[in-house]
């Protein structure tokens, strides 16, 4: 009796530490990932043939046009992203608005100015105009008052190659400075936890009004999710009372007869306090030694936290081959923003004739976009048969899904494209080259597994030397 007493007693504590356990790993998990992620492929990724996407939505603006990609493409689904490509015009201004998941934004030509009203954050941005011919400290020593002209967050300057890293629900807007249009592709996680509505993009307008769009093939399912101003549903008496002005003020913010779209001309430009192009410069620089050092946790706070990172400067290229490219990622821990995110990118440039070889993605769907020029593509699904085997060119998309094998090779002079990942420290698995699956394998696996001989299996594993990710052309090697 004893003995089955103690027996009882050793299994109720056993299943007590394995609960104990599997609790600790969970809220482990929970802290590594602040939303985590829902996908919904399920019956989504079965995908037999992928293609090359195009815009199929045209939404003009008074400043500009928004093309939308089709959402409800099974690749799209699968992936459980959407995405959009908005140009803005010199002097027009994206007018402020939030969106139901975190995305991330590339600037693909021009630059411009912008902002993010994070929720209790303080406006440290503040403007104030001293009186004509006096000095700060003479007002002060006098005791008068500074006359306050405007506050606000945080204003930043974007330029092209710039990734933006913004969190859902989060209030921003961007106003083209530049003198060429700005273009900028925006990809969306909706199956993120973070977004509890659906799995269909929503943006939410706080000022004017999304035109309707131009005929096509999504136009009439596309209506319902057409943003609107949402101060636009409130009682104008209501709103004016909370927003403490007069009710024909209230009347002109809910202006339901706006025709300009979602992005405006702004005439005289915008007269805000921004820092100058030498302190921008400067603030850069120490953010990139401070991207150096370890971190204690302490340095960033969710409102200083660095929302952007420039991935067209050669100089920050994580593989490099001369006579190939060159391949350059941007994750969490380079950017500690995208960890609430949960997104990153990789941007690369091959020359002609050069080879991304054989790869798959370990934890993540990539969703990937042409720059400039044009490649070859070929992709392999789950069961081993080719899904995409063309052409992709300048501003097209193809989802290349989680575990589906993928190689490129450049066809114009050049081939530049973006990749982003639904995953904030997206992994690679090499097929071939340098710290592949080929090479860390012995030459006796490789033997049996393909039926060759040992010198066979030998340059199998090594032929490709050194080179890793980004591989020279055969002409190039045959010369060397």
């Amino acid at each position: 009796m004893a003995s089955l007493i103690t027996w009882a007693l050793a299994l109720l504590l056993l299943c007590h530490c394995c609960s104990s356990a599997r609790i600790s790993v969970s809220q482990q998990e929970e802290r590594e990932q602040p939303y985590g992620h829902l996908r919904f492929q399920q019956g989504m990724c079965g995908i037999e043939r992928l293609s090359a996407l195009e815009p199929s939505r045209r939404v003009p603006s008074e400043a500009g046009v928004t093309e939308y990609f089709d959402q409800l493409q099974q690749q799209m689904q699968c992936a459980g992203v959407s995405a959009h490509r908005r140009t803005i015009q010199p002097r027009g201004l994206l007018l402020p608005l939030f969106s139901n998941a975190p995305k991330l934004i590339y600037i693909v030509q021009g630059r411009c100015v912008g902002g993010m009203v994070i929720p209790g954050c303080p406006e440290t941005f503040q403007w104030m105009q001293q009186a004509a011919g006096q000095q700060w400290g003479e007002m002060e020593e006098a005791g008068q008052e500074q006359r306050f002209r405007d506050e606000h967050q945080r204003i930043q300057q974007y330029r092209e190659g710039d990734v933006i890293a913004v969190p859902n629900g989060v209030a921003h807007w961007f106003y083209n400075n530049g003198e060429v249009p700005l273009v900028a592709i925006t990809i969306s996680d909706v199956s993120s936890g973070a977004n509890q509505l659906d799995n269909l993009h929503r943006d939410f307008l706080l000022a004017g009004r999304e035109r309707r769009a131009e005929q096509g093939a999504q136009m009439e399912r596309a209506e319902e999710r057409k943003g609107v101003n949402l101060l636009s549903g409130f009682d104008t008496n209501l709103l004016a009372e909370a927003l403490g002005v007069d009710r024909e003020v209230a009347k002109k913010i809910q202006n339901p007869e706006d025709k300009r779209g979602d992005m405006v001309l702004v005439e005289r430009g915008l007269e805000m306090l921004r820092p100058s192009r030498w302190m921008e410069q400067q603030v850069q620089q120490q953010e990139e030694r401070q991207g150096q050092c370890p971190r204690n946790g302490l340095e960033e706070t969710y409102c200083t936290l660095k929302n952007k990172q420039n991935m067209a400067d050669a100089m920050l290229a994580d593989y490099y081959n001369p006579r190939a490219g060159r391949i350059t990622i941007l994750n969490s821990q380079k950017l500690p923003m995208l960890r609430f995110i949960q997104m990153s990118a990789v941007r690369g440039q091959l020359r002609k004739n050069a080879l991304v070889a054989p790869l798959w993605n370990v934890n993540a769907h990539s969703i990937v976009y042409a720059l400039r020029g044009s490649c070859r593509m070929q992709v392999v699904g789950h069961r081993g048969r080719t899904v995409f085997d063309g052409e992709l060119r300048q501003g097209q998309l193809l989802v290349v899904p989680q575990h589906f094998v993928v190689a490129m090779q450049a066809r114009s002079e050049q081939f530049e494209w973006i990749a982003f990942k639904t995953n904030d420290n997206a992994m690679v698995s090499q097929v071939v080259g340098k710290a592949s699956v080929l090479r860390g394998m012995p030459v006796e696996v490789l033997m049996n597994s393909y039926r060759i001989s040992r010198e066979e299996a030998r340059r199998l594993k090594f032929n490709r030397g050194f080179e890793m990710s980004i591989f020279t052309p055969k002409s190039e090697r045959e010369l060397q």
